[in-house]
């Protein structure tokens, strides 16, 4: 069977949201993925940060094996060993509160959105949710409520009580704090944005902002957290902790879970029946998030991801140096932006022929998760790659 039979068919049933690119994948190894006709790729993507132990990676899928034959789901209205042992540890490496298991990284930010506006009622504030222009915080009617207005278009009328400030613009943000605002939701490094980090100083200025006038401040860090940037979330790298932080993507290894953490100020208000779910913290999708943080762990890929990031970051500094094409280089650890001049898709889909997989973001941003323990030969063999695509754009260009 060829990639283009699946794609063929996928497209006759499956709705039509995705761009597709005609590739089927069906195995997959460390940081290589493998298609149905065989060709190899060296994933820096990770599924979008979600693979950060790599494909497969064998700890992790004994984890769920063992647990699938044990037990996959139970009601929430019970406890499981795994649920219990993930809640404690996500709390102790967090220094949050309280945890509450999800199925996805929008779930954990509705969550989220719901207890800060619990706590707000609890105080007589008013609901409103500010959030930063160019932030992506999910797929549902609230999140893209917070999100871009390209997410909105043709989905209106939208939930009320969202407002937009410019990024890491603190005079702009502060001229609609009042009474009425709940909370302040941003990402630490803004992912699906471009790659784009929030400059220390006005984190912790929005953290004050946030203590004087009582407001529910929330980290979302589904893309930079679980060892993402070198830390085990970005607020650890800027020393900052939010009220609330949301968690999703690498948590799980490749297993769909999610979660949100709060300290224990917000957790007061939350009463029996505030919130639920049914799949949330299941014991097969807690089980592989404990074998997925036990590899970091073990493996020590919060070093890693510092090391191998600045690595690639200093050659890809490099490199534009002598292609004009790279504007700039964003981001922090493994979660890198190459900001271009030209739409970053025409360079992808040059670098997937030769057989490396990247991402197309905010138009003209490349950008760079892949696994937090990918080879160093493999980053080598990507740079590699990059370069002559960029020597391939240039005398292309310049032919015209």
């Amino acid at each position: 069977m060829k990639n283009i039979d699946l794609h063929t068919k996928d497209q006759q049933y499956y709705l039509p949201t995705f761009k597709r690119i005609p590739l089927t994948f069906v195995k997959g190894k460390g940081s290589k993925l493998w298609d149905i006709e065989n060709k190899e790729y060296t994933d820096m993507l990770a599924g979008i940060a979600v693979n950060n132990v790599g494909h497969c990676h064998p700890k992790v899928v004994e984890a769920i094996q063992d647990q699938a034959a044990e037990l996959m789901h139970i009601s929430n209205f019970f406890v499981s060993p795994a649920q219990v042992a993930l809640s404690e540890l996500l709390v102790k490496i967090s220094g949050m509160d309280r945890i509450f298991f999800t199925n996805s990284g929008a779930e954990s930010v509705e969550g989220a959105i719901k207890i800060a506006r619990r706590y707000a009622h609890s105080k007589g504030r008013g609901g409103k949710i500010i959030s930063m222009e160019n932030s992506f915080h999910g797929r549902t009617l609230a999140t893209i409520a917070t999100g871009q207005p390209k997410y909105q278009e043709g989905f209106g009328p939208m939930p009320s009580g969202f407002i937009q400030v410019p990024f890491n613009d603190l005079e702009a943000l502060k001229k609609e704090v009042n009474q009425d605002v709940t909370a302040i939701i941003l990402e630490p490094i803004q992912g699906e944005g471009g790659i784009i980090p929030a400059e220390k100083p006005y984190l912790q200025a929005v953290k004050q902002l946030c203590e004087e006038e009582d407001i529910v401040l929330i980290f979302d860090e589904i893309q930079s957290g679980i060892g993402r940037t070198g830390y085990w979330f970005a607020k650890d790298l800027y020393g900052v902790q939010p009220d609330i932080m949301t968690l999703a993507k690498g948590l799980g290894g490749g297993m769909p879970i999610g979660a949100f953490l709060c300290n224990e100020k917000i957790a007061g208000s939350i009463q029996y029946g505030d919130h639920g779910t049914t799949f949330g913290g299941n014991p097969m999708a807690t089980a592989a998030s404990l074998a997925t943080l036990k590899v970091i762990v073990e493996e020590n890929l919060r070093q890693a991801a510092k090391e191998k990031g600045n690595w690639l970051k200093e050659n890809l500094q490099a490199l534009q140096k002598k292609f004009q094409i790279i504007q700039d280089i964003r981001g922090e650890g493994l979660m890198l932006g190459i900001v271009l001049s030209v739409p970053a898709i025409e360079i992808m889909q040059k670098l997937l022929k030769a057989g490396f997989i990247t991402n197309a973001t905010a138009g003209n941003v490349l950008r760079l998760v892949p696994p937090l323990n990918i080879e160093q030969k493999a980053l080598e063999n990507f740079l590699t790659a990059f370069e002559l695509v960029l020597i391939q754009h240039e005398k292309e260009n310049n032919e015209q």
